[in-house]
C-alpha cells in the first residue's frame, strides 16, 4: 500500500487520493468539470504542475506554470457546477496561507469538452484577505477553533 492509497485526497472529499484525484493525475479523463477541477486544486496542494498544464485547454494555456512553494492550500469548497454539452462551469473557494496571511480565492471557472476530455478554459478569480481572530472557525474547514487548530503554531 503506497502513501496515495493511505492518505486522503486533498479536494475534500474525505476518500483516499488514490481512489480519488490521484487515478486524473495518473491518466484516467475525469468525467465531469467538477471532477477536474477537484482534481486541480489537488494538483496545485501537490505542486503537479505538469497536470495543471495538461489539463487547461492550449488556447489559454501560459508557456509554464511554477507553483509557489509558500502557498499552503487549505480548503476547497465547490459552491456551483454544471455542464451543457461540450461545456461545464465550476464555482469554487480555496483557502490558502503563505506564511501567517490567509486568503480565499473565489472563481467561476469555465471548462470545455474537447475529444471525450475535460479541459480548464479560464476563470475570474478574485483573492479576498481573511483575517481569522483566535476564537474564530479555522479556515482550514476543521471545525475547530483558529486557535486550537492551524493557529496555534503563532
Amino acid at each position: 500500500m503506497t502513501l496515495s492509497d493511505r492518505t486522503n485526497c486533498p479536494c475534500g472529499s474525505a476518500s483516499p487520493l488514490a481512489g480519488c484525484c490521484g487515478r486524473y493525475h495518473a491518466g484516467e479523463p475525469a468525467p465531469t468539470p467538477e471532477a477536474l477541477m477537484r482534481s486541480r486544486y489537488s494538483a496545485f496542494v501537490l505542486e503537479l504542475a505538469d497536470y495543471l498544464l495538461a489539463t487547461w485547454h492550449p488556447s489559454t494555456r501560459p508557456s509554464n506554470l511554477e507553483p509557489d512553494p509558500a502557498t499552503l492550500w487549505k480548503r476547497l469548497e465547490v459552491l456551483e457546477s454544471g455542464e451543457k454539452s461540450e461545456r461545464g462551469w465550476v464555482h469554487f473557494r480555496a483557502t490558502f496561507r503563505e506564511g501567517r496571511r490567509w486568503s480565499m480565492l473565489e472563481e467561476s471557472s469555465r471548462f470545455v469538452r474537447e475529444a471525450g476530455r475535460w479541459f480548464y478554459l479560464d476563470g475570474n478569480p478574485v483573492v479576498h484577505r481573511l483575517k481569522p481572530g483566535r476564537n474564530s472557525p479555522c479556515p482550514c474547514g476543521s471545525g475547530r477553533k483558529f486557535k486550537a487548530c492551524c493557529g496555534a503554531s503563532h
